[in-house]
This record gives C-alpha cells, sequence and structure tokens, in this order.
C-alpha cells in the first residue's frame, strides 16, 4: 500500500466502520473484544502506528488537552497562557481550537468535542462555551460560559463584584451621570457586569437613566457606534463604565474624535486588564480580571479529572480588583 495510512484503511481492513475503528482504539465500552483485536491487529500490519491515533492506541491516551474557543482574540489569548504555564511541567500538548466563526454559532462547541475528543484530545477546556451539556466521554471544564453554573465544573471571575467596584470607583470621584456601556447580551458575565452597575447606583442613590446604557456587544464598530451616540449629545456622561477594555479603548478614541479630554472632561474605566490596558499613552484604569488564573484553575481540574480524582469545588469564582490607572479622576466642577 502506498501512501500514508488512514483511519478508512484500517476500517476497511478490519470490515468495520470508521467509528468502530476510533472507539476500538481509544478502549471505549461497546466493542467486542474480537473486533478490538482485529482492529488492533489491523493498524499494525498496515504501519499506523505512527498516527496520533495509533498512539492513543497504545497508551490510551492522545497526550493532549484541547482548550476550545469562540475566538482568538486578548481574553482567549491570556486563558491560553494560563493553561499553557499550568501544564508545563507535565506530559501534555495544548491544542488551541477555534470551532466558532467569530463566536456566533450557537453549539459550536458540541461540534467541536465531536470531532476532537477521544482521538485528538483526552480532555477539554471550553472558553465562554456557549451550551455547557456536551455529551462526551472525557473530562470537560468551562470557562466563563454563556448560562452560568452547569453540571461540569466550570470557572468564571467574579462580573457582578467587579462591575459594583468599578461603578462605585467612578462615584467616589463625585460623578453622577455614569454611562454604561454593555457587551453581549448572551453571556452571563456580560450580564452580571450591568447587573453590577446598577447596584452601586442604586446604591448611592442615583437613579438608573436609561440614556446613559448603550450596548456595544464587545464589536468594535458596534462600540464605537454606541460611543459616538452616548458622548455627542448635550447630556453626555462624566464617566463610563466599559464592560471590557477594549470597548473602553474605542470609548476613549471616539471621546478624542469629539474632542473630549480624558480624564478631564470624561473618566473611562474598562473591565479585564488586558496587556494593552497598561501600555498606551493614557494607560486605562481597570477591573483586573485574572485571566491567566481562571486558564491555570481550569486546567489543574482537567489534570484532577484526567487522574480519576474529584474537583474540590465544582464551579469556581475568582476575585477581581480594581486598578487605577490614568483615565479616571474626580468630577470637576
Amino acid at each position: 500500500m502506498s501512501g500514508r495510512t488512514t483511519i478508512h484503511d484500517v476500517a476497511r481492513a478490519a470490515g468495520v466502520s470508521v467509528s468502530t475503528v476510533s472507539k476500538a482504539v481509544n478502549g471505549r465500552y461497546g466493542i467486542a473484544d474480537a473486533t478490538v483485536q482485529r482492529v488492533l491487529d489491523a493498524v499494525r500490519e498496515l504501519g499506523y502506528e505512527s498516527s496520533l491515533v495509533a498512539s492513543s492506541m497504545r497508551a490510551r491516551r492522545t497526550g493532549v488537552v484541547g482548550v476550545l474557543l469562540a475566538d482568538f482574540e486578548p481574553f482567549s489569548a491570556e486563558i491560553l497562557k494560563g493553561v499553557g504555564a499550568a501544564m508545563h511541567d507535565t506530559a501534555f500538548d495544548l491544542l488551541a481550537y477555534s470551532g466558532s466563526r467569530h463566536g456566533a454559532s450557537e453549539g459550536w462547541e458540541r461540534r467541536s468535542l465531536s470531532r476532537l475528543s477521544g482521538t485528538l484530545i483526552d480532555a477539554a477546556i471550553m472558553v465562554t462555551p456557549t451550551v455547557v451539556s456536551a455529551a462526551t466521554e472525557i473530562p470537560v471544564v468551562a470557562i466563563d460560559p454563556h448560562t452560568g453554573r452547569a453540571d461540569l465544573p466550570t470557572v468564571e471571575s467574579d462580573s457582578f463584584g467587579g462591575a459594583l467596584t468599578a461603578t462605585r470607583h467612578l462615584i467616589e470621584l463625585g460623578h453622577r451621570r455614569i454611562g454604561f456601556l454593555g457587551g453581549r447580551p448572551d453571556l452571563r458575565s456580560a450580564g452580571l457586569r450591568d447587573a453590577g452597575y446598577r447596584r452601586a447606583l442604586s446604591d448611592a442613590g442615583i437613579p438608573v437613566d436609561p440614556s446613559l446604557i448603550r450596548l456595544g456587544r464587545y464589536e468594535l464598530e458596534t462600540t464605537r457606534e454606541a460611543a459616538r451616540v452616548l458622548l455627542a449629545g448635550p447630556a453626555r456622561p462624566t464617566a463610563v463604565f466599559a464592560a471590557n477594555d477594549l470597548s473602553a479603548i474605542a470609548v476613549i478614541d471616539v471621546a478624542h474624535d469629539l474632542g473630549l479630554r480624558v480624564p478631564e472632561d470624561l473618566s473611562v474605566i474598562g473591565f479585564d486588564d488586558v496587556p494593552e490596558a497598561s501600555r498606551r499613552a493614557l494607560p486605562l484604569t481597570t477591573i483586573r480580571q485574572p485571566m491567566q488564573r481562571l486558564g491555570a484553575v481550569a486546567a489543574d481540574m482537567v489534570f484532577t479529572l484526567l487522574g480519576g480524582g474529584e474537583v474540590e469545588q465544582t464551579h469556581v469564582t475568582l476575585p477581581t480588583r480594581l486598578v487605577v490607572r490614568a483615565t479616571t479622576a474626580r468630577l470637576h466642577d
């Protein structure tokens, strides 16, 4: 036989389906012992030993942990750094896989897990998944899931507490007309940031003004347009809390386009503390969520599950903290 041996070649030689080959080499239930042996004999005879699937047959493991992402952006990049650091001294490799187009495809996690589990990865970490009930035989942990807590282990930051702190910071600086630029409405964390903003205003006796609330959806152009509407009117806010750093940076850019000075005319605070937040000419005041720590905690959970253990906490919420830089200042009369 010429060329590279494929799983289809093994299936033909053993007289079984491709799915049966996959189940046999990964030690899954429901395959007769004689069928398993026939598949393994075909694997050896055809020289399929060098493939990743055959390697998993020998060890019952691929030695790979997959991180499933809706998109590659600053938040996801920091998560990957955390996972990678946690895996540094292990025998596992990291596979970063984006199974959604621009994060807009609901259910992308199920398709990705079906594609990868067992044959390419031993476990998966899903970042901001739209669903957290994917049926799979491998360990799965979710980071910042859309729907919040689920049956599988989850890790998230304290979005509500962080938003409460962000808005209170602006209130303590004397601001009363505080705008809010929200994120994606389908993300639970974005909803919690909206709720934290509203709670801080309520606690301070400041009525919520719907005209000061706009939705940016974490999309650049949508955010810019929302910021223009928010800042161009005669009754503009004196401060804005944006639900993530990239949105806050877009607000600052729009403010400059409109001739507003930050922070003299407009205070701006973000959420995340992505690397760009501290590197700008005017460093961004923000709420730091421990993005790399999110990845590391998720990885630790995965390794516990791979080792046959149980995680101590099924749902972990990590604290956030205020980082004051140059984009917020006391309100001048």
